[in-house]
């Protein structure tokens, strides 16, 4: 038997202890999560086809496994919320429906403008992925929080990848802090 609860699907019953509400509730943010994660599964895989210029090679092998990564987060979040009761919506019509993530620049071809968009947009979805860790500590799931976390901890690796990509002498930022005064 299912319960229409929203939009984002069903809840089906379960004999997980977590609370009805908390668990709709879940449901929805694990939705939610899943069509960012497919639409930048899809992003990446598209600056991996279309990436030019002298980094190539590198740059096309980097975004081939954070395409891959993101196909496993997906099925790791998809999973989430079934196991909570409920209803996984990820389909590519639903992600690209859903997804609270900016549309790749159609014009991002050459390597450090493929890094750069694609930088913008990991920063954006580690953001959300921390926002589902206080959300799943609130509704009292800490399997869902350490899910996030998870999560968080790859992309936060992931955008230092890309990001060293950008960075050189001229963008560090002085701190005033010696290493004297930490020791």
């Amino acid at each position: 038997m299912s319960i229409q609860t929203s939009h984002e699907g069903r809840l089906f019953e379960t004999r997980n202890d977590i609370d009805r509400d908390a668990r709709i509730r879940i449901v929805e943010s694990l939705n939610q999560t899943l069509a960012d994660t497919t639409d930048l599964m899809t992003q990446v895989k598209h600056a991996h086809w279309n990436v030019k210029g002298p980094q190539f090679q590198p740059l096309h092998e980097l975004f081939d496994d954070q395409a891959a990564m993101f196909a496993d987060h997906a099925d790791v979040v998809a999973e989430r919320a079934t196991a909570l009761g409920g209803h996984a919506m990820g389909t590519a019509r639903m992600a690209a429906d859903d997804s609270r993530l900016s549309e790749y620049p159609e014009d991002a071809l050459d390597g450090l403008e493929c890094v750069e968009a694609l930088a913008d947009r990991f920063a954006t979805h580690g953001e959300h992925l921390r926002a589902g860790i206080e959300m799943a500590q609130d509704a009292g799931d800490e399997d869902t929080a350490d899910l996030y976390i998870d999560l968080s901890r790859d992309v936060d690796k992931q955008l230092w990848f890309l990001e060293a990509h950008l960075q050189d002498d001229g963008t560090v930022e002085e701190t005033g802090i010696s290493a004297a005064e930490h020791a």
